[in-house]
């Protein structure tokens, strides 16, 4: 099946050659990608790039590649949500490993370094604002793996929320790469985040409508499974993380706790903070 010939109504090329949704040509893409949910924050990663080769946008997916201390890195934004990722990680995924001429898969795959910078919210009162956070791993809170094979790893904590909020469906847990978890200095505590489908009752929030579940936070953040607990939510890194698993890529999540949940803390200093971040991990990773 690797060796078939993918229909053009699978993978979509635009009449320049860039594949559909990303406009991007494998010339355009680096093996190191830092991506960020937020168009406008493109630009502030690639200002400390030491040069930019290549700028393109398409919708909510914007890309800079250039030159950082003698290498080769991409920025690029997702949009918001794990059905964005799928398309970002499948078409990022189809670059490097698919011959776009022939809709062949190549023989010899490669795998990308992708690391999200991005915002958080905390779930544990002492893990305060402006804290950075790594993401060891991630629960899906979402179906998006309903349609993809089954994830190998632990899935202890994923079955046990389903049992707490009595969920239909089973979430899905997978890892970041423990090669890039290893580059990480001082800075970082390590967590366990909560990827959720929305930003709102999904994550516990009550504007006008009443969220279904009763105490979300309280119940999710005094969970524990052999030691680890819930420690921030979001709303992209569950999708990278399996998405990368079972495409062979190196993931990992930086997150910028700009709330804190239980004490209802907005950090003041958040564009600062999200700067602080954006600078140690262009330092640890080119």
């Amino acid at each position: 099946m690797e060796n078939r010939k993918i229909p053009a109504s699978e993978l979509i090329i635009n009449s320049d050659g860039s594949i559909y949704h990303l406009h991007l040509k494998p010339e355009h893409l680096a093996s190191t990608v830092f991506t960020v949910g937020d168009p406008d924050r493109v630009p502030i990663v690639s200002r400390h790039f030491d040069q930019i080769d290549f700028k393109t946008q398409k919708r909510e997916f914007v890309t800079h590649t250039g030159w950082k201390n003698g290498q080769r890195v991409t920025v690029m934004s997702t949009g918001m949500g794990t059905d964005n990722i799928e398309i970002l990680m499948t078409e990022l995924d189809a670059l490097v490993n698919v011959d776009l001429e022939s809709r062949r898969v190549k023989a010899e795959k490669t795998s990308l370094q992708i690391i999200r910078i991005g915002t958080s919210g905390s779930m544990q009162a002492e893990l305060p604002v402006g804290t950075l956070l790594a993401s060891e791993v991630a629960i899906g809170m979402d179906t998006l793996m309903a349609y993809y094979p089954e994830l190998e790893g632990d899935q202890s904590l994923a079955k046990t929320i389903q049992t707490e909020l009595g969920l239909p469906f089973l979430p899905y847990q997978a890892g970041a790469s423990s090669f890039l978890l290893g580059k990480l200095d001082q800075n970082f505590v390590k967590g366990v985040t909560l990827t959720c489908p929305g930003f709102y009752a999904p994550q516990g929030r009550e504007l006008r409508l009443k969220p279904r579940f009763d105490q979300m936070i309280e119940r999710l953040s005094s969970l524990s499974v052999a030691g680890k607990r819930l420690t921030n939510f979001e709303m992209e890194t569950a999708g990278y993380f399996a998405m990368g698993e079972l495409l062979g890529h190196q993931m990992l999540s930086l997150n910028a706790l700009v709330a804190n949940r239980p004490l209802g803390k907005f950090d003041p200093n958040a564009d600062q903070t999200m700067d602080r971040l954006i600078q140690l991990a262009l330092n640890l990773f080119v």
